[in-house]
């Protein structure tokens, strides 16, 4: 254990598998303290486990990031278990991906609930505090979805500029109370949700084949690389950065492809 985040107390969501998880390991293991929120049961309590084993002070709600009274009462309870938060990490998300004139308005919903409304929760509720202690740190994460457009994958895109759009607005409003707000935009990411994409294909290994030939490094990011991201725009030491977005893609969304 290091000490980088020596004094954080840090809300993720999303936090049981993928990228999420990834973050939390990297927290802990930077010294921060953690109350993580996810919906599985079973994959959020196993990984807790793990996680206090290696020392880590950790406290857990499983809980809808949709559901504003839900993650009012995860803020309490996180209070009590770690401290008060002064660090937030909006990671839960989903992929909703359709032509337009295909999405149902239960999709619609769905997308933005989850990937906008969402983090809109976790942030109202924990920003008072924040403003109160007289500062803290918001990051989003985005996509290269909130600045890009592939087709076939509304309204996701619309939802992640959306994102973007609270970052920069939310980071504008608080700056003179002390808080900082910022997104991180991965791009391919081999976490499982890719893994079971590429399996969705006749011919897998081809499938994961065209995804690396899209890179100009011919690979994708680990989540444990967007997670170093997310250690570095979350600590102190990028104290002026505030209302950006960092994006992790190896440099894929500046070429043109196909």
């Amino acid at each position: 254990m290091t000490d980088r985040l020596n004094g954080k107390r840090i809300m993720i969501t999303g936090a049981a598998q993928g990228i999420g998880l990834a973050i939390a390991k990297a927290c802990a293991k930077e010294g921060a303290a953690l109350f993580l929120i996810d919906l599985d049961r079973e994959l959020l309590e196993a990984e807790v486990k793990t996680l206090r084993l290696s020392g880590a002070r950790i406290g857990f709600s499983v809980a809808s990031i949709t559901d504003a009274s839900a993650i009012a009462a995860a803020v309490e309870q996180a209070a009590v278990e770690v401290g008060p938060l002064n660090a937030l990490i909006n990671n839960a998300g989903v992929n909703v991906f359709h032509e337009p004139l295909e999405t149902s308005d239960d999709e619609w919903r769905r997308c933005f609930d989850i990937n906008l409304k969402g983090a809109w929760n976790c942030t109202k509720t924990i920003l008072p505090g924040m403003i109160a202690a007289g500062g803290g740190a918001i990051l989003n994460i985005a996509s290269t979805h909130a600045f890009t457009i592939i087709p076939h994958t509304f309204p996701y895109p619309l939802a992640k500029h959306a994102l973007l759009g609270m970052t920069k607005s939310l980071g504008l409003e608080y700056a003179a109370q002390g808080i900082r707000v910022n997104a991180l935009a991965p791009g391919y990411v081999s976490t499982r949700k890719v893994i079971d994409y590429w399996n969705s294909f006749p011919d897998p290994a081809a499938a994961k084949a065209e995804t690396m030939k899209l890179h100009p490094g011919g690979r994708i990011a680990s989540p444990e690389e967007i997670a170093l991201a997310a250690v570095f725009m979350i600590s102190d030491e990028c104290p002026f950065m505030n209302a950006t977005c960092l994006t992790i893609d190896g440099g894929v969304s500046v070429q043109q492809h196909n």
